[in-house]
This record gives structure tokens, sequence and C-alpha cells, in this order.
């Protein structure tokens, strides 16, 4: 039986998280500066304009295994082939092969022009300087032909493509060593709140460690964000007006946590007023409500909440997507899985709301996802113990165990 439902919360005239990140998305362009960057700089940068190949790959055929390269006509029952020279990778063999005859191959080695057939080592018994094959050769057996990942002029990464390491990987197989690509993004940085002081100082009375920032630090670098710190500013509304300020004449983006709320202290709201524009404030989230999206300058402006759980999921619900999209890479949502819930989770309906979890297959394949204690969004604790947000849309008041639920695995950092 399920538990009794809490007080549902009165219907919402706030912004829906999808309707949010509509705004954000269509409110940023991509930059439309470019530079060139070496092979090994390029990583999670976005490609300016289409790459494609030099060159085929492989540039020769070459063989898939270590054995023999034979020709496949040369299929006489029992009869021996007389091994007359080897071809090893790096050090082709370049002779030539006829009637009767084979070369010892190692992998990735040079196929020569008259063999047509590589004969794997174990289906072969040798006998002196002669093999005899023990099973039937035919054309085109383990070898890999020129050209058969990709052919010279050939298409091989798309413009706004973000480049991961199989991709670098791609393009230097192709003796690609420079890229056209997007310029680096600049992102300012900030926390705020009088409460908060640096891991490294004692705590006075009232004082915690600030933290938001050091998780937001390492999510704007796992984006491959050069990131401008501004540190921790008091809850001063002509400070953060000035260094806001200041921030949008030097950056792309600003990114801020703490002080978006309706507290009396709550002042970003404030200052982005003051200074700038805003686009829309507070949305039917939990946790994340108290976020806020603008503009000062041509700076964009992401106001995040000060709970750090709040602010981990704004981040990669509306952040990461409208930095991507500054970028130049195209629009994505985060991949969602459907799973087992292992227990109850609690829900009021009227927000859409991300639960931390941890989600694990088993051995037939299925998923199931248990939903953690400890969810208040102050508690960066259960954050780190997850590998998942269990999803659980607006109109949803609670999950019974057995129930199917949507999950968004994390991807490196969250």
């Amino acid at each position: 039986m399920r538990p009794p439902d809490r007080c549902a919360e009165p219907a919402s005239r706030r912004l829906t998280l999808d309707r949010a990140r509509e705004l954000v998305l269509a409110a940023l362009k991509p930059l439309e500066d470019t530079e060139r960057l070496p092979l090994d700089r390029a990583r999670g940068r976005i490609l300016a304009e289409a790459v494609r190949a030099p060159l085929d790959l492989p540039p020769f055929a070459n063989s898939a295994m270590d054995g023999y390269a034979v020709r496949s006509v040369d299929q006489d029952a029992g009869a021996a082939l007389r091994i007359v020279g080897t071809s090893w990778a790096g050090h082709p063999f370049l002779g030539h092969l006829g009637a009767g005859q084979c070369i010892r191959i190692f992998t990735g080695a040079l196929v020569p022009e008259d063999a047509d057939a590589v004969v794997a080592q174990e289906d072969a018994r040798r006998e002196g300087d002669s093999i005899r094959v023990a099973v039937p050769m035919r054309p085109g057996d383990h070898i890999r032909r020129q050209g058969e990942e990709f052919r010279a002029g050939e298409a091989l990464l798309p413009s706004g493509k973000r480049l991961g390491p199989a991709d670098l990987g791609l393009l230097a197989s192709g003796g690609i060593h420079e890229l056209a690509v997007r310029r680096g993004l600049r992102v300012a940085l900030c926390s705020t709140g009088d409460e908060l002081r640096p891991v490294w100082q004692p705590l006075g009375m009232g004082e915690i460690h600030e933290s938001n920032r050091q998780v937001l630090k390492a999510l704007l670098v796992e984006l491959g964000a050069e990131v401008l710190d501004y540190g921790t500013l008091p809850d001063d509304p002509e400070i953060l007006k000035q260094i806001l300020s200041e921030a949008s004449s030097l950056a792309d983006a600003i990114v801020t946590s703490g002080g978006a709320s309706v507290g009396e202290a709550d002042f970003i709201v404030e200052a982005l007023k003051a200074r700038g524009h805003l686009d829309f404030w507070k949305i039917a989230l939990k946790p994340g409500k108290p976020f806020a999206f603008g503009r000062i300058g041509s700076a964009a402006l992401f106001g995040l909440p000060g709970n750090p759980v709040a602010a981990m999921v704004t981040f990669r619900q509306l952040v990461r997507p409208g930095l991507l999209r500054l970028m130049g890479a195209p629009a994505s949502t985060p991949l969602r899985l459907r799973a087992l819930c292992a227990n109850w989770l609690e829900k009021s309906p009227g927000r859409l709301e991300f639960q931390r979890g941890v989600y694990r297959q088993d051995p037939g394949g299925s998923f199931s996802v248990t939903g953690l204690p400890d969810q208040g969004s102050h508690r960066l604790s259960s954050m780190s113990r997850a590998n998942c947000f269990i999803v659980l849309p607006l109109e949803n008041s609670g999950v019974a165990p057995g129930e199917p639920v949507e999950v968004e695995p994390f991807d490196e950092l969250c």
C-alpha cells in the first residue's frame, strides 16, 4: 500500500524545465571566433569546420592477425606452401609470390599484391620451410583492405562536433595534426554569502566552508571552459553589481551560486535587473526552483541556487546545455533510461523532481534503481554516493517498489 500523499503544492505558474531550457537555448548564439589548435590541445573543443580525410585508412592492405599470406588459388588438398619471406609491421616483404608459395606475416604488416588471403597461424601446420593449411583459403580472409575505414576526401567529422578522445585518435590516424575550432569559452564564476569561508580558513560562529565553487569549477573545467574565478562575494548589492559588470566585460557567461532566492539578502536578481536583463526567474523544479537567467552586456548570466545539490541539478539541466550552445555544439539533453524502483519514493505533485539514486544492471540485463535517503538539497553527501538522478514528473505523487521510473546516469563529473 502506498504511503499517503503529502499535501500537494498548488498549481504553479512557474516555468517547466523544458520551457526554461528552450528559452536558454533560444537566447544564446554560438561564438563566431575561431582559432587553429594542434591536435593535442583540441580535447573538448568544437570543430569550426568539417574535416575531410587526406588519405585512405588503412593506407595499404594489411593483415588482421599473425599467420601466413597466401594465394587462395593454391587450394590443392594437402598441398604444401613454401615460405619465401616475412612481412613485419613497418618492415614489409617486397618480393613476389608465385604458385605454391606463401610468406610469414604479422598483424598490421603489408599484404603483398600477389596474396589475397591470410591464414591464421593456428590454422596452418609448419613443416620446416613450408606449411600445410587445414582450412579453406578464401579471398579477403583476415585482410584489412586499403580504405576500409575511410577514403581520401571522405568526410570524417562534421562542423559542430565536440572532440573526444576517439575523435582525436581518428584524426591522428588520418594524418591531421591541426584543426580549426571555435574559440574557448570564458566563464566568470562566483559564490555569494556572508557565511561562506574558504576551505583553508578556520570557521567562526555561524560560518561554513564554501563548497559550491569547487563543484562548479570542476564542472566548467570538465566542459573545457576557461574559468575566471571571482571567489566568494559578500551579500552586498553594490559589490555584486560592480563585480557582475566587470565580469560581463571579460567573460562570455557568468555563473553564480546563492543569492537567487527570495530572502532579504538574495541580491543576484536585483543586480541582474539593475545592470542587465532578467529573462526568467524560478522554475517548477525540485531541487533548483530559485534559478535565474538573463544577460549583462553580452554575457549570459546563470544564477544558481545556493544549496549544493540544487546547484548541481540546475547546472546539468540548464547551464551545461546553454554553455555547449555558446561553444557551438548541437543541442542535446541528458540520457535517460528506464529502471524499476526498488524502494518507496516520496514526492508531492507540482514540480518536476530530481532525486539521487543508485542504479544497477542485474544479470538478466534489466535496470533497477534505489533512491537514497537524505534527499535535502543541502545534502552533498548523498550526491557523492549517487550514480544517477531519478526523474519524477511534475504530476507524480510518489513511487512504490517495483514501479518503473526514468533515471539519468551521471557521466564523468555530474
